[in-house]
């Protein structure tokens, strides 16, 4: 019996012809190789699974091959090749960074590249997950990587550019690889099933496609797994089920409840979900995903990023076109919520219905938001006709009021005004009166006849003079103190930390309507500050001067600041007794003391 080789290393490539997805790398390889255009070094960089230590062997053992095809690939028949094939190959080196990433074992590889070839034109050293090196090894490398010998050749595999020191970037050529699509993970995965004789449904193919992200290596992986659970048959119930994978059709029963607005529908869905055992962060994740895909079928042109089976590529597309995308938008939203706050949920089965019940509601919410959105408000609908007459300003005591009389020929309201002059002429002023819709403003012609703004214009005027000659007295010195004194006394009965402040002030009037408030520093000026508003309401009604005004400047002045005792520091204190007497410090020169300050 063989001994098994997993699908991985079995079928990894050995020409660049092989190689899965990477054309842009093997092309420039193979023409660097043909026209001897080969750099010292190289760096391989890009994700797990995509061939980078692949594409490095396959180098290697093409610079080194004895008959180059006219392609600029290796010949597989020479010495060198065969020897490269077994393992056996002398000018290969290839050296693991994460186990070895010391710079002993650094020192150690720099020592092996001053040894000329035996055999071959190059040396090739491969180092695997460059970035895990120390920042010393990194250091002891850069001198060797910058100048090595004419036949040594480094390359460096990693996942993880950035972690790399720029001094190192700059002394190699750079290549990214990038993810292996969909598409060119079936088709290598049909090959391998059509050599292995395994008998495999395209849309299994496509679920490990999928489910590998891009990583070649993780998709033969799932393959060898799966074609031992099912004895060497691939389908797509039995790869769903291995792949522990919620088919597409338990979300388009979610979609069809939620837009019936079927609540009980979806929560006995989703329990029969939670009897497979799906996790609810799985079901929220795939629902999101769903949605994702059904709003790129909204575009013809996204629908190229669809990557679902094709057999159900034409239900998507059908279906996109039934459900708003506004719905499609809002549920997005909603689901991402509920994944993000799935771990910090304590039920998280109620958590997940809690998500659905949101959803299955949502299109109602929608229609009630566009609704209220086109409502009127109440202020832009007609007013009604008011029958009411219209009750006129009342005037001095000595003027009745009188309903307003409809005119037939204008078919609005007159408004007629009486004054003394014109009562006894009631008939014949009745006649003259100036009719004109309330609506409208017109000016009255001048009979003596007062309109209504024009008599609340004068009663204002007199009301003006007669009881607010009061509100502008001039500012005086004594009255501004004793109030100032007054809202001191009200600040310390309140206990506020503020009167004294106020105490220390100086008051200086300006003019008549305005005074300055000095203090001696910016404490005490934030302190009045704070107590601007109540002080200029309680001032205002105190001077009765409605156009006051007052500052709080700041005066630095030492006459102005109260003297504060403060306590000597313990030089201070020598210096002061040493003054006061000075056989003290006659006594510390003479034992050479130092004092501690």
């Amino acid at each position: 019996m063989d001994k098994f080789i997993v699908s991985a290393r079995k079928y990894r490539p050995q020409t660049f012809d092989t190689v899965v997805g990477q054309s842009h790398i093997t092309t420039t390889l193979k023409n660097a190789i043909r026209h001897q255009q080969l750099a010292h070094a190289f760096l391989f960089c890009g994700p797990r699974g995509v061939g980078k230590t692949t594409c490095a062997r396959i180098l290697a053992k093409t610079i080194n091959c004895e008959n180059q095809t006219k392609e600029g690939e290796a010949c597989d028949k020479c010495q060198s090749c065969t020897s490269f094939n077994d393992g056996a190959s002398m000018n290969y080196f290839e050296l693991d960074a994460a186990s070895n990433n010391s710079v002993d074992n650094i020192r150690d590889l720099v020592d092996q590249v001053r040894f000329v070839p035996q055999t071959g034109k190059y040396k090739v050293y491969v180092i695997d997950e460059v970035h895990m090196l120390s920042s010393s090894a990194f250091n002891a490398f850069l001198k060797t990587l910058e100048e090595p010998p004419p036949y040594a050749i480094f390359i460096l595999a990693t996942t993880e550019k950035h972690k790399i020191l720029p001094t190192i970037l700059s002394r190699c050529q750079i290549f990214d690889f990038k993810r292996i699509t969909t598409n060119d993970t079936v088709q290598h995965l049909e090959e391998i099933c059509v050599k292995e004789e395994i008998k495999a449904e395209k849309a299994a193919l496509q679920i490990i496609a999928q489910k590998s992200e891009g990583c070649m290596r993780d998709a033969l992986s799932i393959l060898d797994k799966i074609v031992s659970f099912t004895n060497g048959e691939l389908n797509y119930a039995n790869t769903l089920e291995h792949l522990n994978i919620l088919d597409a059709d338990c979300y388009f029963k979610l979609l069809d409840c939620m837009m019936q607005q079927d609540l009980s529908g979806a929560l006995i869905q989703y329990d029969d979900i939670n009897r497979k055992g799906f996790e609810g962060d799985l079901v929220l994740n795939g629902f999101a995903e769903f949605i994702r895909n059904l709003l790129v079928c909204k575009d013809s042109k996204a629908a190229a990023l669809l990557e679902v089976v094709e057999s159900f590529r034409d239900k998507y597309l059908e279906t996109a076109k039934k459900v708003p995308a506004a719905l499609l938008v809002s549920g997005l939203n909603i689901l991402s919520e509920a994944e993000i706050s799935y771990k910090s949920a304590r039920n998280k089965r109620l958590h997940v219905e809690l998500a659905l019940i949101k959803l299955c509601y949502l299109q109602q919410a929608l229609q009630l938001t566009s609704e209220g959105g086109a409502k009127k408000k109440i202020a832009d609908a007609p007013l009604a006709f008011r029958n009411s007459p219209i009750k006129l300003f009342s005037g001095p005591e000595t003027e009745k009021e009188r309903p307003l009389k409809p005119s037939a020929n204008t078919g609005g309201a007159k408004l007629i005004i009486e004054t003394p002059a014109t009562r006894k002429q009631e008939p014949k002023a009745e006649a003259q009166a100036v009719s004109a819709p309330v609506t409208k403003t017109n000016p009255l012609p001048s009979t003596g006849k007062l309109s209504a703004l024009d008599k609340i214009r004068k009663q204002y005027q007199g009301n003006e003079k007669n009881g607010n000659q009061t509100d502008h007295l001039p500012l005086e010195e004594s009255v501004l103190r004793q109030a100032w004194a007054e809202y001191i006394v009200r600040l310390k009965e309140e206990k506020n930390p503020a009167a004294q402040p106020f105490e220390l002030a100086l008051l200086r009037i300006r003019d008549e309507n305005s005074f300055e408030a000095v203090t001696a520093n910016n404490i005490e000026k934030q302190f009045i500050e704070q107590d601007r508003n109540k002080l200029f309401a309680f001032l205002q009604g105190k001077l009765q001067n409605r156009f006051l005004q007052f500052s709080v400047i700041v005066e630095e002045k030492a006459e102005n600041r109260p003297v504060i005792e403060t306590t000597m520091t313990s030089k201070e204190q020598f210096l002061k007794m040493a003054e006061q007497y000075p056989l003290v410090r006659e006594l510390k020169d003479r034992l050479r003391l130092d004092l501690d300050y």
